[in-house]
C-alpha cells in the first residue's frame, strides 16, 4: 500500500515528531499527564504532522524547527477531539474510551484546554508573526465552526452551504494550514505556500466528506465506534443532506430524524441508515469527495517535481478513497 510507504520512509520523522508530541504534554500533574496520554495513546494517522513534513521539504528542510509546526497542529486536533466528544456525548473514539468516558465531562473540558495551551506554548518557539496570525485565525474559525454544528443539530432547513462552510472551518482549514505552515517554516516561497494551502484545503474537505460517509456505510469494527453516531448526536452530513433534497424519500426520512431527535438520539438508527443506503446520496456525496481530491492535486501542478509532491498527491487519493 503506497500509504504505507510513504510513512515507511518518513519514518524516523514521524517517531521523531510523536516524542516531542508526548514530551510536550508532559506535566507534573498527575491527572492532566494521564488524561493527555490516554488521548495521545488512542493513536490516529497523524496526517496533520505528515503534511507538515511534506511541505517543508519544498523548502529548507530543518525538523528542530518544523516539529514548531508539527506538534501544536496535532495538538490542536487532539484537543478538538476532546471537546467533541463531549459536545457529542460519545464514549468511544477509535476503539478506545473516550476521555469524556473514563473521567468526565469536566476533565474532559480541561484536559483539551490544557492541550489547546501547550500547543500555543509550543508554537510560540517560532518568531515569524505570520506563524501566530495564520493560526490564531484557525483557532478562531475551529470554535465557530463547532458552534455552528451545534446551533444546526437537527435542522433539516440547513444547506449545502451552511454545511460546506462547517467543514472548512471543522476540519479542511487545520490540514490546510498544516500544508501552508509546513512551507512557510521552511521559508518555501510564497507561490508554494499559497498552493500547498490550497492543496490541504481540497484534501481536508474531501476527507470530512468521505468521514461522513464512512459513518453511514461503515460497520463498528471498521469505525471503532458504532455506524450512524452522527445523526445520534443530530449532526446531518452531506448524503442526508441530498436525500433531503429528493421527494421520493423526504416524508420518510424527515420523520425518522425526528424521531432520534425526541428520544436524544437513544434509539435505533437502522431505519435511518437504510434509507440513506438504498438511495443514490451516498454516491452523490462520494463524487464531490472526488471534485475535491482533483482540485487538491491540481494546486499543486507547477510545484517542483520531488517525491513530497508525488507523497502528497498519494496520500490525496488515498483520502478520498479510504474505507476507515
Amino acid at each position: 500500500m503506497k500509504l504505507l510507504d510513504i510513512y515507511a520512509r518518513m519514518r524516523k520523522d514521524i517517531a521523531f515528531v510523536e516524542r516531542e508530541l508526548e514530551e510536550s504534554i508532559h506535566t507534573d500533574h498527575a491527572m492532566l499527564e494521564e488524561t493527555s496520554l490516554h488521548l495521545l495513546k488512542a493513536g490516529g494517522k497523524r496526517i496533520r504532522p505528515v503534511f507538515v513534513l511534506l511541505a517543508a521539504q519544498f523548502g529548507r528542510y530543518d525538523l528542530q524547527r518544523i516539529k514548531h509546526i508539527a506538534v501544536p497542529l496535532e495538538l490542536i486536533h487532539m484537543a478538538s477531539l476532546v471537546h467533541d466528544d463531549v459536545i457529542d456525548d460519545a464514549d468511544m473514539r477509535r476503539g478506545q474510551l473516550t476521555v469524556k468516558s473514563k473521567w468526565d465531562n469536566r476533565i474532559a473540558m480541561y484536559t483539551g484546554d490544557y492541550i489547546f495551551a501547550k500547543a500555543l506554548m509550543v508554537a510560540t518557539q517560532l518568531s515569524d508573526p505570520r506563524i501566530h496570525q495564520i493560526l490564531s485565525n484557525a483557532l478562531v474559525e475551529l470554535s465557530i465552526g463547532e458552534m455552528e454544528q451545534v446551533r444546526f443539530f437537527f435542522r433539516t432547513d440547513q444547506t449545502l452551504r451552511h454545511y460546506l462552510l462547517r467543514i472548512k472551518r471543522k476540519t479542511a482549514l487545520l490540514i490546510a494550514i498544516s500544508c501552508q505552515l509546513g512551507a512557510v517554516a521552511a521559508e518555501a516561497p510564497e507561490d508554494i505556500c499559497d498552493r500547498l494551502y490550497a492543496f490541504g484545503y481540497n484534501a481536508g474537505m474531501a476527507f470530512q466528506i468521505r468521514d461522513d460517509i464512512l459513518d453511514l456505510t461503515g460497520t463498528e469494527k471498521e469505525l471503532g465506534k458504532p455506524p450512524g453516531s452522527d445523526i445520534r448526536q443530530g449532526n446531518l452530513t452531506l448524503p442526508v443532506l441530498y436525500a433531503l433534497r429528493d421527494p421520493l424519500v423526504r416524508d420518510e426520512l424527515l420523520a425518522e430524524i425526528e424521531r432520534i431527535r425526541l428520544v436524544d438520539g437513544q434509539t435505533d438508527v437502522s431505519p435511518f441508515l437504510r434509507i440513506i443506503r438504498n438511495g443514490p446520496y451516498i454516491e452523490a456525496a462520494d463524487r464531490l469527495s472526488s471534485r475535491y481530491i482533483d482540485r487538491a492535486i491540481a494546486a499543486l501542478s507547477g510545484l517542483p517535481d520531488i517525491r513530497a509532491k508525488r507523497d502528497l498527491i498519494q496520500i490525496a487519493h488515498f483520502l478520498g478513497d479510504r474505507s476507515y
